[in-house]
């Protein structure tokens, strides 16, 4: 029988009671910081879900939560967990369609609604049947207010016990394949990748997290939600994208987690403060190198940060390396919605870029005929909700299948070559794996994002967007470039993987138009669903970079 993990509610109650008086939460509002101690949260947290369990709720109702990241997503997570209910968390920016989609599936009795961008409209997804409750700062109409809950409800006494290894939470996954599949985990899932992490790691306590990326997805989730609470640590948030760059150097986290783009703007940032040619000057003079270092992480809020994890999509080996050189060491790491985000990690002082490293304590992981990654362990997940058929097929002889394909080398460290599903076959009739390539063309400081697409086409095209330095160069100068670098790249692949063309999109590929993630993932369906009906055209045309 496998060990029993204390969960994040027996965790939080444990630091509530040993140290009430200090910071837990930290939230900018109006630029006013809000903090709340492990006693103030746990007075909320306690009040609130006695008051789930009088409003005709019962243990195992699903409860949603629908916001930005801030103090009350955590204490409404809290909440449904301590009164023995299901989470299930949603992502702040989609549709409201997709709202109603996943809480008609979910099954969802109650949602909390908070800081959002664009209320009303969102809200229009939630079903009449719900009750509404509203977090502090950003009261909705038409909602029950938090406050007046939390103060006309005697606090919880002790919270609601049930089996650890019975659902606690539905992640749904953000839909890089196709619809939101619900994704189940229970306490002793979570536990254990916590756990796992922690034996991995120099041992944690008093830590700074920074909390800015979407709270619903699992690597935040597992990281700074679970991070902190499982070491009695404090989190700080970020009040919007504007105020990014102040939050963090108010906060100046000991923890920081960001995705590549984010890693590749910051890079972007510094060099258009600080040309290259003059950086890489000033970091051959040994003191002068010493008092750079210093004052850019500084600058950046990163001057007490004892580990930077990159993780959601694969990063450019050459923007680690960078890093690097100006002290900092990103650790890449790589796991799924599926298996708690607890796979493999690059260690601190070990890493090897390139890689996502080696597997975490207690993760077992094989390699299909296929190459497909296979990962074995306690923090897997239990299935996909209302999917068993779905759910069967994502296992083999109890390995989790990523769907990614990899390799490992003669000290356990894994690279991820590709996803097996986005491999795609030319009229030629010979299959294509885009990763690799676009891995490739990546490497140049002019391409943003880069995508390889041609199911059906002669020859493959690739898709990308420019970089802030591409967009400063002079227009046949950069033309140059871009012949080159397709020159190049071709010179590396294989004859039925050479790209016909380079299509050089106008518009950036974000969050808001749909082609990005809300982890900053592209979406290849929608790219393709987007613009294959203009595949053939740009092939056919006479230049072999295409501006559209």
């Amino acid at each position: 029988m496998s060990q029993p993990f204390p969960t994040i509610i027996d965790r939080f109650c444990h630091y509530e009671k040993v140290q009430p008086n200090k910071l837990f939460l930290s939230e900018p509002v109006k630029s006013v910081y809000q903090d709340f101690s492990w006693a103030d949260a746990g007075k909320e947290i306690r009040s609130m879900a006695a008051w789930l369990l009088q409003s005709g709720l019962n243990p195992g109702d699903k409860v949603a939560i629908l916001s930005k990241n801030c103090a009350h997503w955590i204490m409404a997570d809290l909440a449904i967990n301590m009164a023995g209910m299901v989470s299930v968390p949603l992502y702040p920016n989609i549709t409201s369609n997709a709202v109603n989609e996943i809480l008609l599936h979910s099954e969802s009795k109650a949602i909390f609604v908070g800081k959002l961008d664009n209320p009303e409209i969102i809200r229009m997804g939630i079903p009449d049947t719900l009750t509404q409750i509203s977090f502090p700062f950003y009261f909705n109409v038409g909602c029950l207010n938090w406050n007046d809950l939390v103060a006309a409800t005697q606090p919880l006494g002790e919270p609601v016990k049930k089996d650890t290894k019975v659902l606690s939470c539905i992640i749904y996954t953000s839909g890089t394949t196709g619809a939101p599949k619900g994704v189940m985990h229970s306490n002793h899932t979570m536990s254990f990748a916590v756990y796992s992490f922690l034996e991995s790691t120099p041992p944690l306590a008093n830590e700074v997290f920074f909390s800015y990326l979407p709270l619903c997805h699992v690597a935040e989730r597992m990281l700074v939600e679970c991070g902190a609470i499982f070491t009695g640590s404090c989190i700080h948030f970020v009040e919007s994208m504007d105020s990014f760059s102040k939050n963090l150097q108010y906060s100046q986290p000991t923890i920081f987690l960001a995705v590549p783009r984010i890693w590749e703007k910051i890079q972007e940032e510094i060099l258009r403060k600080m040309p290259q040619q003059k950086l890489s000057r000033l970091l051959k003079v040994p003191l002068v190198s010493v008092l750079i270092k210093n004052l850019i992480r500084k600058k950046l809020g990163l001057g007490r940060a004892k580990h930077l994890f990159t993780g959601a999509s694969p990063i450019n080996p050459a923007v680690l390396s960078w890093y690097k050189a100006l002290g900092m060491e990103i650790q890449e790491a790589y796991g799924m919605t599926e298996n708690s985000a607890l796979s493999h990690s690059n260690r601190k002082g070990a890493c090897k870029f390139g890689t996502v490293g080696q597997s975490y304590p207690g993760v077992e992981v094989k390699l299909s005929e296929q190459k497909e990654v296979l990962v074995k362990s306690e923090a897997n997940m239990l299935g996909y909700y209302k999917e068993p058929v779905l759910s069967e097929e994502m296992f083999e002889d109890g390995f989790l299948k990523t769907g990614d394909e990899g390799s490992i080398d003669d000290e356990g460290y894994l690279s991820i070559t590709g996803r097996i599903k986005d491999q795609f076959k030319t009229s030629k009739g010979k299959y294509v794996a885009p990763a690799p390539i676009e891995s490739k063309v990546l490497t140049d400081a002019m391409i943003a994002q880069a995508c390889v697409v041609g199911w059906g086409m002669p020859a493959p095209l690739l898709l990308c967007t420019l970089s802030e330095q591409a967009k400063s160069l002079a227009q046949t100068n950069l033309q140059d470039h871009l012949h080159q670098l397709l020159e190049r790249i071709n010179k590396e692949l294989e004859h039925h993987e050479q790209l016909a063309k380079l299509i050089i999109m106008a518009e950036e590929w974000t969050i808001q138009n749909g082609i990005l993630t809300p982890t900053l993932k592209i979406k290849r369906k929608v790219l393709d669903e987007t613009f294959k009906d203009f595949y053939n055209n740009w092939y056919n045309e006479s230049v072999k970079v295409v501006f559209v």
